[in-house]
């Protein structure tokens, strides 16, 4: 970030004075004539706060894509169908037992020997070879977006909030002052909270694994040179297998917290997919940091897009695209 405020004074001088005029949008008391013309200010804080929840979602499934892709060079473009798919699992197992933390659990163990499969029979055998990757994994991408489709049809899921996270939470942001003088403050869906915190937790600790633990210092060494890691004694193999379940892993969680508070339906393999190819690009492959990052922007800018230029929402998203390509083609948080 240091090296991009140095590379791009002007960019950089914009980009703070949006988050001052953003951080002065969510805490001052909006004045009449600002809510006249952009509307009531609780609308404005509802859009925000879903897109850094929203943001949260993107960054568990973007997480396990930039293991998989930006850390270890792999091209999996079913990383959309492993999210669908730990969806459908998260929803079969809390309608069976009731119990939606069990959803996580099942999700991710079966998800992730999903990536074990993966990993063995087609990565495994397809090592720096990009196009085929490509290939493989966009045709093992429709194949299981029609099994699913074939076992869980074409209907929408919803997968149930358990009892203590249902319900508003008041937060301490003013959205308007009544006549009597008394405050009005926002009240929020406990549930998107609570899953947006566990999305931070996962961020740290994924962080902390690889930049302060030994099997980090494995992973990002096998990526840089495996030859030399693998004539010291390090089984390379079985510590990307492991890394790779690991990202599958996240996707399938994911897949339980989109069918959560949104749906699970035909088609948010592929929505998710570019979202995390999206997210990825902004904030740089192969950083955790980056990947939160992105995923904050990535969300607020839908969000606040489909709020106030519905029409043109998803043009935001890509214009961010385009605009970090042009001026740090990395991503913003990447290393060169």
């Amino acid at each position: 970030m240091a090296s991009f405020i140095e590379r791009h004074p002007a960019w950089a001088l914009i980009a703070i004075i949006a988050v001052a005029v953003l951080l002065w949008l969510v805490f001052s008391i909006w004045p009449p004539g600002l809510e006249a013309a952009i509307g009531r200010k609780r609308v404005f804080l509802n859009a925000v706060l879903n897109g850094i929840t929203l943001g949260g979602l993107y960054f568990l499934v973007a997480s396990g894509f930039t293991l998989i892709f930006g850390l270890m060079r792999n091209v999996n473009l079913a990383h959309g169908s492993l999210y669908l798919f730990g969806g459908y699992i998260g929803y079969a197992v809390s309608t069976w037992t009731g119990s939606w933390i069990l959803s996580f659990i099942v999700a991710f163990i079966v998800v992730a020997l999903v990536g074990v499969i993966l990993q063995l029979a087609v990565f495994r055998r397809m090592e720096g070879q990009d196009l085929r990757q490509t290939m493989v994994t966009i045709g093992l991408s429709i194949v299981f977006a029609d099994l699913m489709l074939w076992v869980f049809g074409g209907d929408f899921y919803q997968i149930q909030t358990p009892r203590w996270l249902i319900g508003p939470v008041q937060l301490p942001l003013l959205t308007a002052i009544k006549s009597s003088g008394e405050p009005v403050y926002l009240q929020y869906p406990l549930v998107r909270l609570v899953i947006f915190a566990a999305s931070v937790v996962i961020g740290i600790a994924m962080w902390l694994a690889l930049n302060r633990t030994r099997i980090g210092m494995i992973v990002r060494a096998g990526v840089d040179d495996r030859d030399i890691l693998a004539a010291t004694g390090v089984r390379i193999q079985l510590v990307f297998v492991l890394v790779f379940a690991l990202g599958a892993g996240l996707a399938g969680i994911a897949g339980v917290v989109g069918g959560t508070f949104q749906s699970l339906s035909p088609g948010e393999d592929t929505r998710f997919l570019l979202a995390s190819l999206v997210v990825v690009i902004v904030g740089g492959m192969g950083s955790i940091p980056g990947a939160a990052l992105g995923a904050v922007i990535i969300g607020l800018a839908e969000q606040l897009g489909s709020v106030y230029i519905p029409t043109y929402a998803i043009v935001v998203t890509f214009l961010i695209m385009v605009l970090v390509l042009a001026l740090r083609p990395q991503g913003l948080l990447a290393r060169r």
